[in-house]
């Protein structure tokens, strides 16, 4: 029997319905400063600036949206037909200018989530959902020098912060366009706004200037980029169809593409922690990846690391701010610091600007040592509303940073249950502890206590003997439960086996 027969179109159209609001449907944006005309390709309509994209971009001829019906379209792939790059075009086109109904938009991704997409359709997917808003463009002298980084989300995830400053010492421009935490991952844009002023509301305008006088910027998304994933996504949300490969490679690509890059770095994590929990699931999104955005014309290449752990010692957002300013002058964790070079060595290595990986790794490397990424980054907190004052100081490394950034009002102190080595951490319990003392948020839009987290004193592989500490926990006084502490308490696992701790980067895929 038909998947698609009557009874599940109707299933599918009251799921639309009962769980998502029109006006929801609609995909409400809250709009940045979109002072574009200089930065974006702009259009009277966003149906006219599709259309001008795929002709412009893509080297397509127009789609009249007379030439296809929906339905058709859906049975085709339903059918587990390969989709022509004009039906995908039509298909996203009709998504932004709402002649696809959001019925035929749940229908037509839950085929893709049975049956899939081969290469040549995930990239078609990717380019016309790219195509679908503003695309990012920049002076003919900045070519083949922009870059950017996407991880897919970890515990302790702060690479953003030293990296981007990092590639921009060495001479890069890096338009960073990144998200707010949701679940257990913390997000970036919540970590930086722990910095008394920093804004990551930039108009498209603005970020130029910031690109042309540091070098970076880590900023929000803005409403006009990749309008069709922000429709998709709200869909695919309510009707389970989140974990499609193809989905996933064309959210993600699509708006990194959009930043109209020369060279783009990966960071697939997999384990415990990550949502690829098997590496073999992880090199198969890397390698998705990889050949969509290399189909854009985008250099690529992705890093598959370990993700069962937490990244660095800390949990929680002016934690890790305090932890990044240690890496940016040149300490901090082994783990962080590897991971930051490494990701860095190799997208120097794509735009030429190193020989090989390696040797990229090592000129990152040099620029955290010597004080250059550093004040990259003192200057891009300048440039996007951080007084200088208070810039320079958090720089300092004689500086008290908590005396700056929130501090928590209390700190509380857990040691080992027993004596050993430290076999593992999980950092997903971590992190679910995290978010549960006010870290991180449950549903998008709530409030998060830039405060508040956790601070590993030992990590995997220490020596511990009982009643030694072994974490700390920075809370407001009345959030920890007995829960809490003993849930914390059961991620620590001590053994009596050495333990080698080797590097979090598992293989390299590129094409």
């Amino acid at each position: 029997m038909s998947l698609f027969n009557p009874l599940f179109t109707r299933v599918v159209v009251r799921t639309l319905s009962r769980n998502m609001p029109r006006s929801a449907k609609r995909a409400k944006f809250a709009m940045c400063n979109t002072d574009s005309r200089d930065f974006y390709d702009t259009s009277a309509s966003v149906t006219s600036k599709i259309k001008s994209n795929i002709s412009t971009n893509s080297g397509q001829k127009e789609v009249g949206m007379s030439k296809f019906r929906a339905p058709d379209v859906i049975a085709k792939k339903r059918d587990g037909e390969s989709l022509s790059k004009e039906e995908i075009q039509y298909f996203v086109n009709g998504v932004v200018s709402k002649e696809v109904q959001d019925s035929q938009i749940g229908a037509m991704l839950m085929a893709i989530y049975l049956n899939g997409m081969n290469r040549e359709e995930t990239t078609t997917l990717t380019r016309a959902m790219r195509d679908s808003g503003s695309v990012l463009s920049f002076p003919a002298d900045w070519s083949g020098i922009v870059v950017d980084k996407h991880s897919t989300g970890g515990v302790g995830d702060k690479i953003s912060l030293p990296l981007a400053p990092a590639l921009a010492a060495c001479g890069l421009k890096v338009p960073m366009i990144s998200g707010r935490g949701l679940g257990h991952t913390g997000g970036t844009l919540d970590k930086l706004e722990s910095i008394p002023n920093f804004t990551v509301d930039c108009s498209t305008g603005r970020m130029r200037d910031i690109l042309e006088k540091v070098g970076c910027c880590i900023v929000g998304q803005t409403a006009d980029i990749v309008p069709a994933d922000k429709i998709m996504y709200a869909i695919r949300d309510i009707t389970s169809t989140v974990a499609s490969l193809p989905l996933i490679t064309a959210s993600i690509v699509s708006k990194k593409a959009a930043e109209g890059l020369s060279a783009l770095v990966l960071d697939v994590k997999y384990g415990r922690a990550a949502f690829m929990q098997t590496l073999d699931k992880a090199r198969d999104l890397a390698h998705s990846m990889v050949s969509a955005s290399e189909g854009l014309g985008v250099k690529t290449v992705a890093l598959l690391t370990r993700m069962d752990d937490p990244i660095g010692v800390t949990i929680g957002n002016s934690l890790e701010v305090w932890e990044s300013l240690l890496c940016l002058q040149g300490g901090g964790p082994e783990d962080l610091m590897e991971l930051v070079c490494q990701l860095g060595g190799h997208l120097l290595a794509r735009v030429g600007t190193a020989a090989t990986a390696s040797e990229g790794a090592d000129q990152i490397a040099e620029k955290l040592r010597n004080g250059e990424a550093l004040q990259k980054f003192c200057d891009m907190m300048v440039a996007q509303g951080v007084e200088r004052q208070t810039a320079e100081a958090l720089c300092r490394p004689d500086t008290d940073v908590f005396s700056i950034l929130p501090r928590a009002a209390h700190v509380e102190e857990l040691c080992c249950q027993s004596s050993g080595v430290i076999q593992s951490i999980d950092a997903l319990e971590l992190a679910r502890v995290s978010a549960e003392l006010g870290a991180g948020r449950s549903k998008a839009g709530e409030d998060v206590d830039h405060a508040v987290g956790l601070q590993l004193v030992k990590t995997v592989g220490s020596k511990v003997t009982e009643g030694e500490v072994w974490v700390k926990v920075h809370h407001q006084g009345d959030c920890v439960s007995a829960n809490h502490i003993t849930r914390l308490q059961s991620s620590l696992l001590i053994g009596a086996d050495s333990v080698e701790v080797g590097s979090r980067v598992t293989e390299v895929v590129s094409l």
